[in-house]
């Protein structure tokens, strides 16, 4: 359906929305992991997904830069900004390599060092909870307050170029599209191999028994790294898509609510199964934007709403509807 049905039946304005809530439901699956299979309740993912798209922002600013005044020159944001020179941390991302090289690698090493702080420390729960979600915050702050070097508040807008590729081309909208959809297919893959893996049982050992499993010979701080280091990488790649296929990148993409929506889609979804998150992120993704079309200030009440119907009266989400009836149809079967 993404790669035939979708780019036949909607318009190129649809596909492209379509494309930025593949990019949520990317997110989605890192923190089905996480959360559904390993417990932990990953509040703070904006910051991994900001990070992502920060990076890639930056490069696209670059390259624009140098096509439009040639090389060394600054991006626009930061000549209006009164800014002379490129601040250092800017300079490595004028390299292609090295700014995927960046995305792939930094989020998920500050995922590794956070996690070895907070596991091996034991701290879980609520207590992770809010730590992920304080960080979250922080991010978001720190973003605001570098007005000439990330844009501030406003963020980094107004690209033209992609990897050489001219953003406004229709054919590479789509063709953003289909990259979109194709990683998603890959990171569902991988994370179901780790999910049916000898892995992926030790995991939902430790989210139901850790101190068994601790006393099995593991250690399920190890064990909540490789999924919490997993979830940091999927976010950071669905971040660097996100800035092509929607043109622009703000602290409001990155802080608290957002990370907060990103929960709520794979809570509706179903946080336990693989395929629930990715509907439940884009179910929500789709409501947000109809609703918002049509009432700009109701739909923060109805993601609440949805939010405390789902957790009161379908805490496995909308997936858990298609495993009772499967159960149900076995039962029958037997009988």
């Amino acid at each position: 359906m993404l790669f035939v049905v979708a780019p036949a039946v909607l318009s190129d304005f649809r596909l492209n929305l379509l494309g930025k809530f593949l990019c949520f439901a990317i997110v989605a699956v890192g923190i089905g992991l996480a959360w559904g299979r390993g417990g932990m309740l990953t509040l703070g993912q904006g910051v991994f997904f900001g990070l992502g798209a920060y990076m890639m922002a930056m490069h696209m600013k670059l390259a624009d830069a140098e096509i439009r005044s040639g090389a060394g020159a600054l991006p626009d944001f930061m000549q209006l900004g009164g800014q002379r020179d490129l601040p250092g941390f800017w300079l490595p991302f004028t390299s292609p390599f090295a700014t995927l090289l960046m995305i792939m690698t930094i989020p998920p090493l500050l995922a590794l060092l956070l996690g070895m702080g907070i596991f091996k420390r034991r701290v879980k729960g609520a207590y992770f909870a809010i730590l992920s979600q304080a960080l979250a915050a922080a991010f978001a702050i720190l973003l605001i307050s570098q007005q000439n070097t990330l844009g501030g508040s406003n963020g980094i807008s107004y690209f033209r170029t992609w990897f050489g590729f001219t953003l406004n081309d229709p054919v590479n909208k789509q063709m953003l599209y289909f990259i979109a959809a194709g990683t998603l297919l890959v990171v569902m893959l991988i994370t179901r191999q780790l999910m049916n893996s000898r892995y992926g049982e030790l995991l939902v050992a430790v989210r139901d028994q850790e101190e068994r499993v601790r006393f099995l010979g593991y250690d399920p701080a190890n064990i909540k790294l490789v999924a919490y280091v997993v979830a940091a990488l999927w976010a950071s790649i669905a971040g660097a898509l996100f800035v092509p296929i929607v043109g622009i990148i703000t602290p409001q993409d990155v802080g608290v609510l957002a990370s907060i929506a990103f929960i709520i889609g794979v809570a509706i979804g179903g946080r336990t199964t693989l395929l629930g998150p990715v509907l439940g992120a884009i179910a929500v993704a789709w409501a947000q934007t109809t609703l918002s079309e049509q009432f700009p200030s109701a739909w923060t009440y109805a993601q609440g709403a949805l939010f405390v119907l789902v957790v009161g009266f379908l805490p496995g989400g909308i997936a858990s509807l298609f495993l009772l009836r499967r159960r149900k149809k076995q039962k029958e079967g037997i009988s």
